[in-house]
């Protein structure tokens, strides 16, 4: 309100709009000017979005329908074009993280624990967003982290290329519905586009499978170490999986176990099971023929099921209390031993002492190697309810009575090991049904490091299920995003009216260049050259080509080995465009108590 740039109202509605220049409305009367005062939503919506203030005009703010109540017709665009600003705010933020050259956010929460990464999941996950709108695109993040894995700063980056797109629309006065049915009509084909330049893959092909991990790993912190990630990542889906059956991957199956200190090229892949726990009684830290048994009763003395006490009067009763205990003791351990029992798991128990350290002397006495504090998580990995699916092939024991050689499992060998003076870990290796289960041991020099190579392994073992799922990889660098463009354009001139002005080049197809445009400014170079040679090469049949971050120019993408599975797109162009036709569709905001 304090620009010295004004304009009266025009006494004719037919005179021409003042333009975008124009920021104040004066309004005089016979008391001399007056200025209309701005809202708290006008401040914050022109301060989020600064072309809010060419938005288009209502030919009458607002007036008396037939039952002479008054309609605002002014709100539905004020609440779609705060909507779109608030989503094009949250996009904003992770754009700089896209691409192998992309820039890393450090995150810090309120606790004071610090995160560093560019994965737009964890980014937007821990973002404070208190727009309903801009929520909208969290969710939409983690949609695509669920069903892709990868791409979740793509995905973001998307929607808000075509929130812009919607807002130059919405400016030249076309109806939500006809964009919202516009961009449906473009995504179907898009889809088919895709489709169309796709290569099939064999899970057998072990060369291009790597590719795709190494891919997905070079943008990340940790991508100097993708040469030890990316086989280690698609050996460990390979190995819960059939190739010649599965269709998908349970990612439960690969547990990750992180532990402080080395650094990550100590990381490694053991075939079996790995605990963090420490052995119970350090007189034995290795059994070979291991004979494991899973108990989730205590080993210590019972307590009634209501408080008391007991009064003991003399030194007798004293001696007869502790001899009941230490037989009750006795015989429970006599009944693990009998069974065969040398390594013992006991769950963690919250009532009690899960172990006492009396049956900790006689376990050890009887050489039963014992790891107590499982926790209730682990225990369905350790044994799956499936008999075709066991870890190591034990069962959980709820009560002594059942604990017999038929509930046992077994393995070559069970060992604590020494991490360099930095831990202990407990490896059980040799399993009789090898191949179900791995553990990824993830090691590095402090918190940081260790979480961010969590998410890179997870990112990339997400990237080999999509190729599980949906056996068919594209080029990456931004060469289906130009294709897509290209082809969209083409379509757009077979349809007719406002839908081929919604779907035409400059509108959802141009959206779509907001992909490579980006990966060439987070590179350095130079964007509008880089995307119109690119778009030229595409015009002229090279569907491959794509930008080369490392040699800082335009090249087939496929000979640089840079390939993504056909799913992670997919699914990021077909979440982006339902999250965008829903906000698009939103005409009020509702507050209830």
């Amino acid at each position: 309100a304090g620009s010295s740039r004004s304009f009266s109202l025009p006494a004719d509605r037919d005179a021409p709009d003042p333009g975008p220049e124009s920021v104040s409305i004066r309004s005089r009367t016979a008391a001399g000017p007056l200025r209309t005062p701005l809202s708290a939503f006008s401040i914050l919506h022109t301060a989020a979005m600064p072309e809010a203030k060419s938005a288009p005009k209502a030919s009458n703010m607002g007036g008396r329908n037939n039952g002479g109540a008054y309609v605002d017709r002014d709100k539905p665009a004020q609440i779609r074009y705060s909507n779109i600003s608030a989503a094009k705010a949250v996009a904003d933020a992770v754009r700089t993280s896209l691409g192998p050259k992309g820039m890393d956010k450090m995150i810090q929460d309120e606790k004071g624990d610090v995160t560093i990464t560019n994965d737009g999941a964890t980014i937007l996950k821990q973002m404070q967003v208190l727009h309903p709108a801009a929520k909208m695109l969290v969710e939409l993040s983690k949609a695509q982290d669920i069903e892709a894995g990868d791409g979740t700063t793509s995905v973001v980056v998307i929607a808000g290329a075509l929130l812009d797109a919607c807002y130059k629309l919405l400016q030249k006065g076309i109806h939500p519905t006809i964009i919202s049915e516009s961009f449906q009509k473009a995504v179907e084909k898009g889809v088919e586009v895709l489709t169309a330049m796709s290569r099939p893959v064999q899970l057998s092909d072990r060369e291009t499978l790597l590719n795709s991990a190494t891919t997905s790993l070079c943008s990340k912190v940790v991508s100097q170490y993708s040469s030890l990630l990316a086989p280690m990542s698609v050996d460990a889906v390979m190995r819960v999986i059939d190739p010649a059956t599965a269709t998908g991957v349970d990612l439960q199956d690969i547990k990750i176990i992180k532990k402080l200190g080395g650094t990550i090229d100590d990381c490694e892949l053991v075939e079996g099971l790995v605990l963090t726990q420490r052995v119970a009684n350090s007189g034995v830290t290795r059994v070979e023929k291991a004979k494991i048994g899973l108990i989730q009763f205590c080993l210590s003395p019972p307590k009634t099921d209501m408080d008391n006490q007991i009064v003991v009067s003399d030194y007798a009763q004293m001696d007869r209390v502790l001899r009941e205990e230490r037989a009750y003791i006795l015989n429970l351990v006599k009944q693990i031993k009998k069974a065969g029992c040398n390594v013992l798991f006991i769950q963690k128990s919250i009532l009690r002492d899960a172990l006492s350290d009396l049956a900790l002397h006689f376990l050890n006495k009887m050489k039963i190697m014992v790891v107590k504090d499982i926790e209730r998580e682990d225990i369905e990995f350790i044994c799956k309810a499936s008999l075709s699916y066991l870890t190591i092939g034990t069962k959980p024991i709820a009560h002594i009575d059942h604990f017999t050689p038929e509930m046992l499992g077994s393995a070559e060998l069970a060992e604590e090991v020494s991490l360099d003076g930095s831990g202990k870990l407990i490896k059980i290796t040799g399993c009789n049904s090898p191949g179900k289960t791995v553990s990824i041991v993830v090691r590095g020099s402090n918190k940081l490091v260790i979480e961010e190579a969590e998410r890179s392994i997870h990112d990339a073992l997400c990237v080999i299920r999509c190729l599980v799922k949906k056996r068919a990889l594209i080029a990456g660098g931004g060469a289906p995003e130009i294709e897509l463009a290209v082809r969209l354009a083409e379509y757009s001139r077979t349809l007719g009216g406002m839908e081929a002005y919604c779907a035409s080049a400059w509108a959802y197809s141009d959206a779509l260049e907001v992909i490579p445009s980006t990966l060439a400014e987070n590179a350095g170079l130079n964007p509008i050259s880089t995307v119109t040679e690119l778009r030229n090469r595409h015009a002229q049949g090279d569907k491959m080509a794509g930008i080369n971050v490392r040699k800082g120019g335009i090249s087939n993408i496929l000979e640089e080995l840079v390939v993504q599975p056909l799913l992670v797109s997919i699914s990021a162009l077909t979440l982006a465009t339902e999250t965008v036709r829903s906000i698009l569709k939103i005409d009020d905001v509702v507050n209830t108590r």
